[in-house]
This record gives C-alpha cells, structure tokens and sequence, in this order.
C-alpha cells in the first residue's frame, strides 16, 4: 500500500491489486467484502453504496479515466467522539473503489483517528489476502 499526497494537500493510501492475487473477482464482491468488515467492525456503521461511475456518466461533462470499467465508494462512519461541530468536516469516511480488466484500485483518505486508519489499512490490504 503507498501513502502519497493527491493534488499535494490530500494524504491518501493507495492499493493496487492485480485480479489474479485476490479471491474477489468483481467489484460487487469486493464491496461486499468491505460491507461486511464495516458491520463487524464495533464502532463503524455503514451509511451508503455510492455508485461514482454512475453518476459520472450521467454528467455532461463527466469525464472517466481510461480503462475504469466500474468505481464505487463505501461510505462509513467511526465517529467515537462528537467533541464540536468541526469534526463533521473530516466525517465520514468512505473507500473508493475502482475495478479495472486485470485490476483493483482502493484508495482512501487519511483520517484524524488512528484507530480508523489501522481498520482501513487492514481491511484494504483483506483485499490481497495480507
């Protein structure tokens, strides 16, 4: 997994893996993989399924990178703590996800929250067997 800064001022992690290093052979699957970490996980509750290849399309303007054939984001929260109203600015969460032929792309921002960053990072890398 590489951590790089997106547009430099967004601290993402990245994960690419290759199709034939998973056992998650769509992106239906891989959704579902996550939905289920997110529902067992016990402070994370699932808010949405966001279709972004969907809505892109529907776009005039919409413009797709080559070779994306679906991409999604699952959309979480690990809110613990409500300290004041500016924390809802970094909250929620989500994990994109884009599926190319051979590929998986998963890709998040980083969070303020430790222990959020450590499920993330360990369910993406679930995605590759690590």
């Amino acid at each position: 997994m590489k951590q790089s800064l997106l547009q430099e001022k967004y601290p993402i992690y990245v994960l690419e893996v290759e199709k034939s290093e998973t056992p998650y052979r769509d992106l239906d699957e891989v959704i579902g993989y996550l939905k289920a970490r997110i529902d067992a996980h016990k402070v994370a509750v699932f808010i949405a399924d966001f279709d972004h290849l969907a809505h892109t399309r529907s776009l005039a303007e919409g413009e797709i990178g080559p070779g994306i054939i679906a991409a999604r984001n699952i959309v979480f929260c690990f809110g613990i703590k409500l300290p004041k109203p500016e924390m809802l600015s970094v909250r929620p969460r989500s994990i994109g996800v884009a599926e190319y032929v051979d590929k998986f792309v998963v890709s998040f921002l980083e969070a303020p929250m430790p222990v959020a960053n450590e499920a993330m990072e360990t369910w993406v890398l679930g995605i590759a067997g690590k």
